[in-house]
């Protein structure tokens, strides 16, 4: 059993990530390769792969999204994620636990007096005549269980009900604002299975994030393992050291590049996985660093790696025609690595504002 630096760590999660070296993919491989992307706001899946594909182009997500073959939906840590048609299908079931857990957690006294089969019956009855916005949904439920908490009501759909977010026809990142959900068996056409536990969604994640504690994998998914059901799978496995001692999991034959293995700029999206899928982020970014990327309203900035390791914060700001990605570095960055930013971030707002006449990098 090996001991795995921190930065040796880092190389194998950029690796498993495409964050090394832009890639040939398609777009529903890639997002496979990297167990999802978070999605709680519509522009940063795309983002992040624009950043990790060669030759990425916004319509080949949107015509993914368009074909049902990456859904979006309440997945990982009952947050919205886009995933591959095949991989929802696989694992959502192993997520129900959790999210019953999620749900009882956040409404707790007010629970009492719902029920929750027949909330789950009625919105799949209302979702299935044609989809809606959960907005729409809550005045059903309300019409339905009047003197009810409504509020509560929609929540327990949200976490029971397997649903899927519709694309909207012409909207620039697939999504609108507030989209519209449909009943996730009847979007997609075929029937989710039961639950067959935590074992299959481990080892995805260990192949996108791995080497990795088991620690890590629940704050990824925020479903907790049971000793034997590591060791059923430990002939699946190999095992390795960090510095600090703790046993890492990994899957076999997965990439361990070396620590030389050189990593060049990256910009990252707002909710990027790389920075939510460990419970130790030191592999990614220093500890010194972390209240720079803590808000109050809990959204997670955009960042940009340096050397595999997360050096600052950016933002696009639109002006009429004009589009600036403002570059906020933790600290004094050498004039090459400079160079490197501005190159690549003006590629990115070309991208991500392509209907603007004039780019700026600062």
């Amino acid at each position: 059993m090996g001991t795995l630096s921190r930065r040796a760590l880092n190389r194998a999660t950029l690796a498993r990530q495409i964050l090394l070296q832009r890639e040939k993919a398609k777009v529903v491989p890639a997002v496979e390769r990297i167990a999802g992307l978070q999605a709680q706001l519509a522009r940063p899946p795309f983002l992040g792969l624009w950043s990790r594909v060669e030759g990425f182009k916004r319509e080949d997500l949107v015509r993914a999204v368009e074909r049902r073959e990456v859904v979006r939906g309440t997945l990982m840590r009952a947050t919205l994620h886009l995933m591959s048609r095949k991989e929802f299908v696989a694992h959502r079931p192993a997520l129900q636990s959790m999210l019953s857990q999620a749900m009882q957690g956040v409404l707790r006294d007010r629970i009492k007096g719902l029920d929750a089969d027949a909330l789950v019956d009625a919105a799949r009855t209302y979702f299935d005549k044609t989809p809606g916005n959960f907005e729409a949904l809550r005045t059903h439920l309300a019409r339905l269980f009047p003197r009810l908490d409504v509020r509560a009501m929609g929540y327990i759909v949200r976490t029971h009900l397997p649903l899927v977010q519709i694309p909207a026809h012409g909207a620039k990142w697939a999504y609108a604002a507030t989209a519209d959900f449909a009943v996730a068996e009847s979007w997609l056409g075929e029937r989710l299975g039961s639950d067959p536990g935590p074992g299959a969604l481990l080892l995805r994640y260990l192949a996108a994030f791995g080497p990795a504690t088991l620690r890590d994998f629940q704050t990824w998914s925020g479903v907790a393992v049971a000793v034997d059901v590591v060791q059923k799978l430990r002939p699946k496995l190999r095992t390795f050291r960090d510095e600090r001692g703790r046993e890492l999991l990994d899957v076999r034959k997965a990439p361990l590049p070396g620590e030389e293995v050189a990593a060049p700029v990256r910009f990252l999206p707002e909710f990027d996985s790389v920075l939510l899928a460990l419970a130790d982020r030191t592999r990614i970014i220093a500890d010194e660093h972390r209240p720079a990327i803590a808000t109050k309203n809990l959204m997670v900035p955009a960042t940009f790696l340096v050397d595999g390791f997360v050096a600052g914060t950016w933002k696009i700001e639109r002006k009429r025609r004009t589009a600036t990605l403002s570059v906020k570095p933790f600290g004094t960055l050498p004039r090459a690595v400079r160079r490197d930013l501005e190159e690549e971030g003006e590629k990115l707002l070309r991208f991500a504002e392509d209907d603007a006449q004039t780019f700026a990098v600062k």
